[in-house]
């Protein structure tokens, strides 16, 4: 216990100077600062911290259970007070941490969590074998003492002070290929200087749609969270027709690499593909999480 107590101490103190480095006490905040978070298993997972500008604290997704433990650290070396937790859809390595905390919240409030819910049938039919996590964090979500808003419509916009959120995309059942991922909630955040938009998992079918839908002009970024851990994610031509000058890769090693074991680039994923079209198109700042810790300010 005392170990944990004070791992959860040294993580609170290198946050708070992570986060108050670059502001002086009574200057203007630069806008909301950002957060890639690091697996904390071989893992690939999704999960991004932000805070404001006027110091609200909110949640992307926050990955797989094994990463509940150093969240909860890192969300109470920020106040322990989340205003929103996004979730983009319920694959384990979105939902897991927040599923876990959820069972022992403790010190932890969370406001307001967003979601958009899948049907039950969607879920039985296209989750075989693993529908267990889904049905058991949509439980806890009914039993959340806080608010829940299940986004069935995209265009709902949330600000924060000089901080935006805006949903871009939503659920889209009636598109059965890649069917969880191709779930994702899209997700753009900005405020007076940069923007950052969320792709979660979107697949091909999805971010077509999105492309040809009424947020197209809405797309362009400064930082690019690439989709499905930059593979077998939105097409190649989504990625060329948009604007961004950054990549956020939620994506391991082994990933990366394209090495499921035998070497590099030995094995089908489409990692390396993604990362050479980035060259090609020119973008030259990237984050990655199997680097560790990511802060964008």
């Amino acid at each position: 216990m005392h170990n944990i107590t004070f791992r959860y101490l040294l993580l609170s103190l290198f946050v708070c100077g992570l986060f108050f480095s670059t502001t002086a006490f009574g200057a203007e905040k630069p806008g909301f600062t950002l957060w890639q978070l690091p697996a904390q298993s071989p893992s690939q997972m999704n999960s991004y911290v932000l805070v404001t500008d006027n110091g609200k604290l909110c949640v992307m997704d926050g990955g797989t259970a094994a990463d509940a433990s150093y969240l909860k650290g890192f969300l109470a070396a920020l106040g322990n007070e989340v205003e929103a937790w996004f979730i983009t859809h319920p694959h384990s390595d979105h939902i897991g941490a927040l599923n876990e905390l959820l069972k022992a919240p403790n010190d932890l409030t969370i406001h307001t969590i967003y979601h958009s819910e899948l049907s039950t049938s969607f879920v039985e039919q296209y989750e075989k074998g693993s529908e267990a996590l889904t049905k058991e964090f949509y439980e806890r979500l009914r039993k959340f003492e806080g608010k829940v808003v299940n986004m069935t419509e995209p265009g709902l916009v949330i600000p924060m002070g000089n901080t935006t959120f805006k949903i871009l995309g939503v659920k889209n059942e009636e598109i059965t290929a890649n069917p969880y991922n191709n779930q994702s909630v899209v997700i753009k955040v900005w405020d007076t200087k940069k923007s950052v938009l969320f792709l979660a998992d979107l697949g091909l079918e999805s971010g077509d749609k999105l492309w040809n839908g009424p947020y197209r002009d809405e797309l362009n970024c400064d930082y690019l969270q690439m989709a499905h851990h930059g593979q077998n994610g939105v097409s190649k031509d989504f990625y060329r027709n948009i604007s961004f000058r950054a990549c956020l890769w939620p994506t391991p090693k082994w990933l990366h690499d394209n090495d499921a074991g035998n070497g590099y680039n030995t094995h089908n994923w489409e990692t390396i593909e993604i990362r050479n079209l980035m060259d090609e198109i020119g973008i030259k700042e990237h984050y990655w999480m199997f680097e560790g810790l990511h802060k964008i300010q």
